[in-house]
């Protein structure tokens, strides 16, 4: 049996693939991470991390186990927020905030969950504009919001991930790689990425759209875009291309867009985010309702 601290170490590194990151989410040391880490693979019997210099990804074994041992941890997780919000009662107002469909869909169905259990809470969600990036939590206007990682906001928590999509490209239908059957990071040299400005963090724009490839070459910028709607526009007027997750094709279908896949990416991860000095009973409720 897995000890609690095994348990959130090893998920937490695998979802970091850093050791300082996930000792720092975790509150200890990374020396303390490596020992714990080691020794569940000497109880498992095999390797369940690959450690270079540079990078530390799962092993084939240790990619299984995450995936086994993820589902359990949230249930356990929702069941103690549950009864923990039991205990305190939970009850006041919360505002959650959605840039994607998809995003929309997972917190409506979340709000209704948790107002079915407790009606006397208030729960609304919002979109929010694509260059918006997490300033709405910061100001106040948001209690948490479904966003694409990463966000990095010193006064923000980021929670688990929650979706995981694969990476395409948007492109004109009469584009030249409009047709072809995947597209790799260096296919984006010479190309004009469709990029929201705004209050949106320059980090996660490099992140997302980056401005070279892994060569060098240069990517360019085309007009940037407030909304989708924005987005999906200037793709189908021509005037440039833009990173997506897979699962927009079938939210956003336009005759005038090829949907084209990227390998060599990393996915698309989306969870939630909210600000740290504002958690309460409805939030923990709310967010153990979405991760569950």
């Amino acid at each position: 049996m897995l000890e609690r601290y095994e348990l959130e170490a090893f998920l937490t590194l695998a979802e970091e693939l850093h050791f300082g990151r996930t000792a720092e989410r975790l509150g200890v040391s990374t020396g303390r991470i490596s020992q714990t880490v080691k020794k569940l693979e000497r109880r498992v019997g095999t390797p369940l991390f690959v450690r270079t210099s540079r990078s530390v990804r799962l092993t084939p074994v240790g990619h299984t186990l995450y995936e086994d041992l993820l589902p359990a941890h949230r249930q356990m997780r929702a069941a103690l927020e549950r009864a923990t919000a039991a205990g305190r009662g939970v009850h006041g107002r919360l505002s959650a905030g959605f840039a994607t469909p998809w995003g929309g869909e997972l917190l409506t169905a979340a709000a209704d969950a948790v107002h079915a259990l407790h009606p006397d809470c208030e729960i609304t969600v919002h979109e929010v504009p694509l260059d918006g990036g997490v300033h709405a939590l910061q100001d106040g206007t948001l209690d948490v919001q479904f966003a694409a990682f990463p966000v990095r906001e010193p006064d923000l928590t980021t929670g688990p991930v929650v979706v995981t999509d694969e990476r395409v490209l948007l492109l004109p239908v009469g584009h030249p790689l409009a047709g072809r059957a995947s597209l790799g990071p260096e296919d984006l040299a010479g190309l004009d990425l469709i990029a929201p400005g705004g209050a949106v963090p320059r980090y996660w724009v490099d992140h997302h759209y980056p401005r070279s490839t892994p060569s060098g070459a240069p990517v360019g910028r085309g007009p940037a875009a407030a909304t989708w709607q924005e987005v999906l526009s200037h793709v189908t007027a021509g005037r440039g291309a833009s990173p997506g997750a897979a699962r927009g094709a079938r939210y956003h279908p336009r005759p005038g867009i090829a949907y084209v896949p990227l390998r060599d990416c990393p996915p698309m991860e989306y969870g939630l985010v909210w600000p740290t000095a504002a958690e309460s009973a409805l939030l923990r409720a709310f967010v153990a309702a979405v991760t569950v």
